[in-house]
């Protein structure tokens, strides 16, 4: 089959022999015949040796993808043809954190265990996954909108750790990435409308435009400048020197959430008297821990309003067109790439 498959320091395109078609091993695996598979910032860090993954061998990555069963287990509840998406996340059920419901602390497994990061992922034809970590789509949802279903459950995620978020509250969304468009689209749907984003790439401003939520769109520069301070800031950029800035426009009793991942060698030096003294609050954010569910209603709630590729930034590639797709990412020119499978 075809993969994009990463050895631990590049991404080569394997074919057919090279890479070959997943065959079932337990009696409830699924094969999946993906259509959309997503490229995360958290690929781009791998890429880049700046985020752990596998290296005991080469395999595609891809932790975010949807398509249909191809192929099915005797014990699977599953069905060929049936439309699908992958939660690349899972508990090991034994120890304390999972058993507790937050498998995102998991020594073993969360993401220590990610489909696309420690077993073969989505940037392939086919991908053979537990049917436990496979969700069935409702009929309004397209395989194409449920390409974004993982970064919305983390979303989700991040959105139940911040709240109580009251409809009114002043807030700031740093970075316009994927991510950040993801929280853009989240908070209007909810009712937000106080909402700025501050990016420093005008082209990702332009972007966001197309979303037609009226939220109020600034360069870093503007907010240094004004001074304003906010109720909620949610960073999207994974950048530390970000943080250390960005913190600084706390009111107080204010939130700042930390969703962006930052590669585990940045640093940000914060005033813990300002933290105690405005009774601030720093949430962070991991994963996805039994949200896909919550992401899926989401994505049926929302529909065409705000799950359109072209008003979100996102540009579809072939696996062929993988280089292409992670040159448009660098320029800034698209928010997200998502291979196009079908």
């Amino acid at each position: 089959m075809e993969a994009v498959v990463f050895d631990g320091k590049s991404l080569s395109l394997k074919f057919d022999a090279k890479y070959p078609m997943p065959k079932l091993v337990k009696d409830d695996d699924v094969i999946v015949k993906v259509e959309y598979s997503g490229v995360c910032g958290t690929d781009l860090h791998i890429i880049q040796g700046e985020f752990p993954a596998s290296k005991e061998r080469p395999l595609p990555l891809g932790h975010e993808f949807s398509g249909v069963v191809h192929q099915a287990g005797k014990a699977s509840v599953f069905k060929k043809g049936q439309k699908v998406v992958v939660d690349p996340n899972r508990a090991c059920n034994l120890c304390s954190f999972c058993r507790d419901g937050s498998y995102q602390y998991c020594l073993t497994a969360g993401i220590n265990s990610t489909v696309g990061i420690w077993r073969d992922g989505g940037w392939a034809q086919y991908v053979l996954v537990p049917q436990d970590q496979v969700y069935l789509l409702p009929d309004q949802i397209t395989t194409e909108q449920a390409g974004l279903c993982e970064p919305y459950s983390c979303v989700s995620h991040g959105f139940d750790r911040a709240s109580p978020m009251p409809v009114g509250s002043k807030i700031l969304i740093v970075g316009a990435g994927i991510i950040g468009n993801l929280w853009v689209t989240t908070l209007h749907h909810h009712g937000h409308r106080d909402v700025t984003v501050s990016e420093m790439n005008k082209a990702r401003l332009d972007i966001v435009k197309k979303l037609d939520t009226g939220f109020r769109l600034v360069t870093p520069d503007v907010l240094e400048k004004e001074k304003e301070l906010y109720d909620i800031i949610i960073d999207c950029t994974g950048v530390g020197k970000v943080m250390e800035i960005s913190f600084n426009y706390l009111r107080h009793g204010g939130k700042y959430v930390l969703f962006g991942c930052c590669p585990p060698t940045h640093q940000a030096s914060l005033n813990p008297f300002q933290i105690y003294d405005k009774e601030l609050t720093i949430i962070g954010v991991k994963i996805n821990p039994f949200s896909f569910p919550k992401a899926i209603g989401w994505l049926k709630a929302m529909g065409s309003r705000y799950l359109d590729y072209d008003k979100l930034g996102v540009k579809t590639y072939s696996l062929a067109q993988y280089q292409d797709a992670l040159d448009d990412l660098k320029t800034g020119a698209i928010s997200k790439a998502i291979f196009k499978v079908v």
